[in-house]
């Protein structure tokens, strides 16, 4: 359970504005207008500081009950904006669609996919094949865990196979667009691991919640 001790209001509150910032494309401006109309008076800077703190913890919950994924991953990385600097989104999802991991990282190169790759494995046992496009990177990020741990993981680099992560990433896009770019690496981070959350939960990712609606079963992780 998810402790909100200390907290000037409830945790029905909380997590609510934590659930719309992360599912839908508004900034914390709007969301402070829309709470405000409903009888809530929070700045939109406690917002941020909701999502910040409460997001990973969310996270922890939603991994110790996530479906599991399948053998054959696509992986590719995706753009987003931090203080005006462009940094990188690792993303993979397995043949079916559904979420296998993501990272965000202020580099794209070859350390970089292979602390995404290593996060991966680690959360979900080492893959039968990795789809990716021409990226040089991902592919000798491959070829050294391969090497590290006397895996067989097979590379595929086929750019259209991977035509599901690229409609996989607007999704996620979308969603974060209305930030403007983020002000912290920090936020950055919380905020994308709740939009994941929030994605991977329409997607049908958490075990033994089918008879839940989206927004109840983003509720379950903190009872």
């Amino acid at each position: 359970m998810i402790e909100f001790k200390g907290s000037h209001f409830e945790r029905e509150v909380i997590l609510w504005g934590v659930r719309w910032y992360v599912a839908y494309p508004i900034s914390y401006r709007q969301l402070e207008e829309m709470m405000e109309e409903r009888g809530v008076e929070v700045d939109h800077s406690t917002l941020n500081r909701w999502v910040v703190k409460y997001v990973p913890l969310l996270d922890q919950q939603f991994r110790t009950r996530k479906c599991l994924v399948g053998s054959s991953w696509r992986l590719d990385e995706t753009y987003v904006k931090v203080k005006g600097s462009w940094k990188y989104l690792y993303r993979a999802v397995d043949k079916t669609g559904a979420t296998v991991d993501f990272l965000l990282t202020a580099r794209r190169d070859r350390k970089a996919a292979l602390r995404f790759l290593r996060k991966a494995i680690g959360h979900h046992g080492v893959p039968e094949k990795i789809t990716i496009d021409k990226s040089g990177a991902n592919k000798a990020a491959i070829e050294s865990y391969n090497a590290e741990h006397q895996a067989d993981v097979e590379i595929r680099q086929v750019k259209y196979l991977n035509n599901i992560l690229e409609q996989d990433h607007r999704a996620v896009k979308r969603v974060a667009r209305p930030t403007l770019g983020f002000k912290s690496f920090r936020s950055a981070t919380a905020t994308l691991a709740g939009v994941e959350l929030m994605h991977m939960i329409r997607k049908g990712q958490l075990r033994a919640t089918s008879k839940l609606r989206p927004a109840q079963q983003f509720y379950s992780l903190a009872a």
